[in-house]
């Protein structure tokens, strides 16, 4: 492992988010002279980021706890082109009241990460529409267009992937790697940036944009990504079955949140800890290192720290109670997804496949009766054979418990 002498970079190295850098013993050499300022870009397409961004996330948390400034960069004008990076064909283009929108729902996950404010190492949150938003075309073809060649921008894995599967590119996705290296230049003039982190499929943007700023700027600017995370059994992090892990609260809940990371596969526990949570290496290595049984307890701390830093410490501990009540005491925890039904309305006959589509575990009835047959939809604990319409002796404690296999549970709330 490379002894760098900087906390930051000893910091990324050690917890596993280093792939590539420009110059790394450069940038080292830098971060322990001076407070750095780096930016990580993030492109507004919805109303929250996923668990997918949670590693550039945590660079920014890292390169401000290690006295650094960091600027979250929201893409207000990059989201009205679309990055091709990754992508087999065009996204949806959003209107200006929609990517704002966006923006501000977003930030408030970054609050619970980085001290934003104006004092020499707060974090900065910008948006590249104030300057994007201004270039005259021409200007900007003639000013910039001439330093990069087709013949490099072909090479680069973002286009040669859309190439490679014949999928459409348009001119409009071509200029965004333009974009974003005029992104590092504005940047660098408007804070004096001298660092862009992000994935390891960012790699040839973020290049351009050190190019440019040598370029257009004389400056020595410098980059680093991290590698491609997916799970040991292939899955990009922040993707489940059902859907992506949204990292706001009101599209993802704390308690699905926690479950999230307490699900982690068992090789990746270790790898996770050092990368989602703040807890110091030694115990990381601990945590890790358990077999067996013993890895539970494990996944249970990677959910409860990981689920701490985005939700706070008393969300985290209730997702954690509400587990185990559901789990080890087979009770009905107050976390768990819930819907309502009238006593009249189960008196009458509720249909139970229905229930399982209203809260959320079934998408569909033929999903439900194919769980059916599998013996995985359950009633309060018990495998149903059959469709059966929900009765009053269902009812315990005012409520019933809705499960898919051993994961996935609902309440209904009777009242």
């Amino acid at each position: 492992m490379t002894a760098y002498k900087s906390d930051f970079l000893r910091v990324l190295n050690e917890r596993g988010f280093i792939h590539q850098g420009t110059n790394l013993e450069g940038l080292d050499a830098r971060a322990v002279k001076e407070c750095l300022t780096g930016y990580i870009g993030f492109d507004a397409t919805a109303k929250s980021l996923h668990a997918g961004s949670l590693i550039q996330i945590m660079l920014l948390y890292w390169l401000q706890q290690t006295g650094h400034r960091p600027i979250a960069l929201m893409g207000g004008g990059t989201t009205k082109v679309g990055d091709p990076s990754g992508k087999d064909e065009q996204r949806a283009l959003l209107s200006d009241d929609n990517i704002n929108g966006n923006i501000a729902s977003i930030k408030t996950v970054f609050d619970q990460f980085l001290t934003f404010g104006d004092g020499p190492k707060d974090a900065i949150m910008a948006n590249n529409n104030d300057w994007l938003s201004k270039l005259g075309y021409i200007e900007f073809l003639r000013d910039y267009g001439v330093h990069f060649t087709i013949n490099r921008m072909l090479t680069f894995d973002s286009v040669k992937l859309r190439l490679d599967r014949e999928s459409p590119l348009t001119f409009l996705e071509f200029n965004y790697m333009l974009m974003q290296a005029y992104d590092f230049h504005a940047l660098y003039n408007r804070y004096g940036c001298a660092l862009q982190l992000g994935g390891s499929d960012q790699w040839g943007n973020i290049v351009n944009g050190v190019e440019l700023c040598r370029r257009k700027d004389g400056a020595e600017v410098f980059g680093v990504t991290t590698p491609l995370l997916t799970t040991a059994s292939g899955k990009k992090m922040g993707k489940t079955e059902s859907g992506a892990v949204w990292l706001n609260a009101d599209l993802f809940s704390p308690y699905d949140y926690w479950q999230y990371w307490r699900n982690t596969e068992d090789i990746d526990v270790g790898k996770m800890l050092a990368l989602v949570t703040t807890l110091p290496m030694d115990e990381v290595a601990r945590l890790g290192a358990l077999a067996g049984a013993e890895i539970n307890d494990a996944k249970k701390i990677l959910a409860t720290e990981a689920t701490a830093l985005l939700h706070g410490r008393d969300a985290a501990a209730s997702a954690a109670a509400t587990a185990q009540k559901t789990f080890e005491q087979g009770g009905l925890g107050g976390d768990l997804p819930t819907i309502g039904l009238a006593a009249a309305e189960i008196e009458a006959g509720a249909p139970v496949l229905d229930q399982f589509i209203a809260a959320g575990l079934c998408l569909s009835k033929g999903e439900a009766r194919r769980h059916i047959k599998a013996g995985a939809l359950k009633i309060n604990d018990l495998p149903i054979s059959e469709e059966r319409l929900l009765s009053a002796p269902d009812i315990v404690d005012g409520a019933i418990k809705l499960s898919i296999g051993k994961k996935k549970h609902a309440i209904i709330r009777v009242s």
